[in-house]
C-alpha cells in the first residue's frame, strides 16, 4: 500500500482510508444488541482492508453503532499497526463535548484515538463553537496532552470561505488536519487544499468514490469518456497524483467495495500518461453542453443559496444539470437534487419545487445566462424530483 506523510501529524498514512460510514447495523445507537451478521460483515471488511494495507480506520459518533461495533473488533486486532480516527460534532458547551469525545473512547474500547476529528463544520456558528476560548478545540488538545487524543482535525461540507478560515486558525494549535470534499467533479475546494499544503496540514479527500459520483455504478457515458479506466480508476488516480491529497475515503460495506480503488493503485506510476487524455475528454464534453468557460462560466454571477430568493440553491442545480448533460449522471444528481431541503447544513438550501413563483431577475442579474436560469431550475426539478427518466436533453 502507498502511503504518504499525513501533514504535521507526520504519520505515514495509506492513501486509502478505511470510511466507518457504512459500517453500522442501524443509524442509531440506542444500545440495541449487535446481531451476528452484521458483526461478521464489518469484521470480515475491516479484516480485508487491513491485509491490503489500509490501515487506518476513520469513523464518527453520529455513525450510529459504528464505534460500538468497531469496539468490539479493535481488541481483537494488533493496535500498534493502526491508524483509528474518530469524528465528534461541536457543542456550544464545551463540556459535553468533552462528555462526547469520552463516550466514544469507551463504545470503541479504546484509550486513545490517534486522530480526532470536530465533525461538520459546515457554518460559522458551529466554527465558533470550536475555536472559541474554552470551546471544543481547546478541550481537545487537552484531551491531547492527556495522552487521549493524538491529533486534532476537522471535517466540512462548508463553504470555501468557511474551510479557508477554519484552515488558518492558530489559538490553541490551529488544527493539524482536514476531511473535506474535492474530486473531479467538484474542484471548487482546491485553494483549500493549497492553504492546507502551505500549513502543513493533513489533506483527508471524503468520499470521492460515491460523493464524487456515484462511480461504483456509473452511467455508460462516464464510462465511455474515462476509458481505458473505470471512472472510480480514474477518480482515485486524479485525486492522488496530486501530492497536497494525502488519503481518500472509502466507505466499504463489504470485503469487495475495496476492489476498484485498490487495483487502481497499480496505475499509480502511470497517471501522469494516463489522466491528461481523459481529463480532455471530460472537459470537451462539458464544454460541448455547458460553453466553452465550463462549469466556472456557467456559476459566474451566480448567487450562493443563502442570497437567493427562497434559498434556492442555483449554483448545486446548476451543476447537477451539467453533470446530467455531459456525462449521464442523472442517477447521481437526483440523489444529490433530491438532499436540498432534508440534510440541513450538511448539504444546505432548498430546491427549485417553487422556483416558478420566485422572482429571480435581480438575483441573477450578473450571470450571462441570466434569461436562461429560471427555465433550467424548472426543467431539472421536473427531471430529478420525480422518478420518470427523461433525459434533459430530450426536453430541449
Amino acid at each position: 500500500m502507498i502511503t504518504k506523510r499525513f501533514g504535521r501529524t507526520n504519520l505515514q498514512i495509506p492513501v486509502l482510508s478505511m470510511g466507518g460510514m457504512r459500517f453500522q447495523q442501524s443509524w442509531r445507537d440506542s444500545g440495541q444488541e449487535i446481531e451476528a451478521g452484521a458483526q461478521r460483515r464489518l469484521e470480515k471488511t475491516v479484516r480485508r482492508g487491513i491485509d491490503l494495507g489500509i490501515n487506518h480506520i476513520e469513523t464518527a459518533r453520529g455513525y450510529g453503532t459504528s464505534e460500538r461495533q468497531l469496539g468490539l473488533l479493535l481488541p481483537q486486532l494488533d493496535r500498534e499497526k493502526l491508524i483509528v480516527q474518530t469524528k465528534i460534532a461541536p457543542s456550544p458547551e464545551s463540556a459535553e463535548f468533552a462528555g462526547h469525545v469520552e463516550e466514544s473512547l469507551r463504545r470503541l474500547q479504546l484509550d486513545r484515538v490517534d486522530l480526532l476529528a470536530i465533525h461538520g463544520i459546515n457554518t460559522f456558528e458551529k466554527l465558533w463553537w470550536a475555536v472559541r476560548p474554552g470551546g471544543c478545540l481547546e478541550i481537545a488538545r487537552r484531551m491531547q496532552q492527556a495522552g487521549r487524543v493524538g491529533h486534532v482535525g476537522f471535517s466540512t461540507h462548508g463553504s470555501l470561505e468557511l474551510i479557508q478560515t477554519a484552515l488558518r486558525h492558530e489559538q490553541n494549535g490551529g488544527f493539524d488536519y482536514v476531511n473535506l470534499h474535492w474530486y473531479y467533479i467538484w474542484q471548487y475546494n482546491w485553494p483549500a487544499i493549497l492553504t492546507a499544503a502551505e500549513r502543513d496540514i493533513g489533506v483527508f479527500i471524503i468520499s470521492p468514490s460515491d460523493k464524487g459520483g456515484r462511480l461504483y455504478d456509473p452511467p455508460q457515458k462516464l464510462v465511455e469518456l474515462c476509458e481505458p479506466l473505470h471512472p472510480l480508476a480514474f477518480n482515485t488516480l486524479f485525486c492522488l497524483s496530486r501530492p497536497e491529497v494525502h488519503t481518500l475515503s472509502l466507505g466499504a460495506g463489504s470485503p469487495a467495495d475495496f476492489d476498484l480503488a485498490v487495483d487502481a493503485l497499480d496505475l499509480f506510476d502511470s497517471a501522469a500518461q494516463l489522466l491528461p487524455d481523459i481529463e480532455q475528454r471530460l472537459a470537451a464534453s462539458m464544454k460541448e453542453v455547458v460553453g466553452p468557460a465550463g462549469v466556472p462560466g456557467l456559476l459566474k454571477g451566480i448567487p450562493d443559496w443563502e442570497s437567493a430568493p427562497g434559498y434556492v440553491n442555483v449554483r448545486v442545480i446548476i451543476w447537477l444539470r451539467a453533470l446530467v448533460l455531459a456525462y449521464g449522471m442523472t442517477d447521481y444528481a437526483r440523489e444529490r437534487y433530491n438532499m436540498l431541503g432534508n440534510a440541513a447544513d450538511w448539504f444546505p438550501g432548498a430546491n427549485a419545487a417553487a422556483v416558478d413563483q420566485m422572482e429571480f431577475g435581480k438575483a441573477v442579474r450578473h450571470s450571462p445566462h441570466r434569461d436562461h436560469i429560471v427555465e433550467w431550475l424548472a426543467e431539472v426539478h421536473h427531471l430529478l424530483a420525480d422518478e420518470r427518466q427523461v433525459r434533459l436533453s430530450e426536453s430541449e
